[in-house]
């Protein structure tokens, strides 16, 4: 673990922050030197951190050792260069033991995913992350989606919590995230992080931006870094004629396609790396492959991509 401490590292980030795929082999197990081959790339690429075996890394599909593999093999690439911050979850038990694999693998930090299945009330919730975030040293981003919908005054009291230092949210309900942020500004003084963790979270952090959420996640950096870095980089300037040409020529576009197909926010992701030279496999069941017609509107996408970029020079 580096010394520098995690929030501190991501306030204000030089890039995107990258989520990298998990590799696997022709056999289904885990390609752990294309793995860091995904991992190095991104980094050299201008990622300002690597999120490991999280939402689009398939963390469900992982075995506690595989797990334990991937994130080293990540901590090993970046080398410091960059934080790295793994995933954790289940039930508290699990996310326990997740969060220790990481803490011991030399992680920065941990995204707490949500509780497997169970659709749990406000002091459940509570429970589970400060738990989760008393098991180690770590510091602990909590991830609000699907089953994991925070009240306000529930994030206040995380913000309380030693250890938990921001929310990813995935819901999309930014009266809701306003509300939160407010509550947390007056009552929790202090530098709380929030991120924008919506599926190609680019499409909607002009919105996010606007009620203070400057942190994303960028799925997109996995195969096409040079256009989500120039998306990053007109964020940062406010230069809203490269976001809106970017939008609108390849985001949109991408989004659209993406919604074609469920656990395409995965599967379309990984079949772009592969796309891009670098045979990262196939995702595993439950998941499933884009159709091959799919596939190649996603190469069409691409090459949309990065002639918009020498549109903008």
């Amino acid at each position: 673990m580096t010394s520098a401490p995690l929030a501190a590292r991501l306030t204000v980030p030089s890039g995107p922050l990258f989520f990298p795929v998990t590799a696997f082999g022709p056999d289904g197990s885990v390609d752990l030197d294309v793995y860091r081959a995904h991992v190095r790339r991104g980094v050299e690429a201008g990622a300002a951190a690597v999120f490991a075996c999280c939402g689009t890394g398939e963390f469900h599909a992982l075995t506690p050792e595989e797990f334990r593999l991937c994130v080293r093999a990540a901590i090993e690439e970046t080398a410091g260069r960059v934080p790295v911050v793994a995933g954790a979850g289940y039930g508290t038990a699990l996310a326990v033991r997740y969060a220790r694999l990481a803490e011991e693998a030399g992680a920065d930090g941990l995204l707490a995913m949500p509780p497997y299945l169970v659709v749990a009330g406000q002091e459940g919730l509570l429970r589970h992350y400060r738990e989760l975030a008393a098991a180690t040293t770590l510091p602990v981003i909590v991830y609000q989606r699907d089953n994991v919908v925070l009240t306000p005054d529930t994030v206040v009291e995380l913000a309380r919590t030693d250890g938990i230092v921001g929310l990813k949210d995935g819901l999309g309900d930014l009266d809701l995230l306003q509300r939160t942020v407010s509550a947390v500004r007056t009552e929790v003084p202090g530098d709380f992080l929030y991120f924008n963790g919506l599926p190609t979270a680019e499409q909607t952090q002009l919105a996010y931006r606007a009620i203070g959420v400057t942190l994303y996640s960028s799925a997109v950096f996995c195969f096409v870094p040079e256009v989500a870095l120039a998306f990053h980089q007109a964020l940062r300037t406010g230069d809203d004629t490269t976001a809106h040409r970017l939008l609108d020529g390849f985001y949109r576009p991408f989004v659209e396609l993406r919604a074609q197909g469920r656990g395409y926010a995965v599967a379309l992701v990984k079949a772009g790396v592969r796309l891009r030279g670098l045979d990262v496999g196939e995702v595993r069941p439950p998941l499933h492959e884009p159709s091959e017609d799919h596939v190649k509107q996603l190469a069409q996408l691409i090459e949309r991509g990065y002639a918009l970029l020498e549109e903008t020079k």
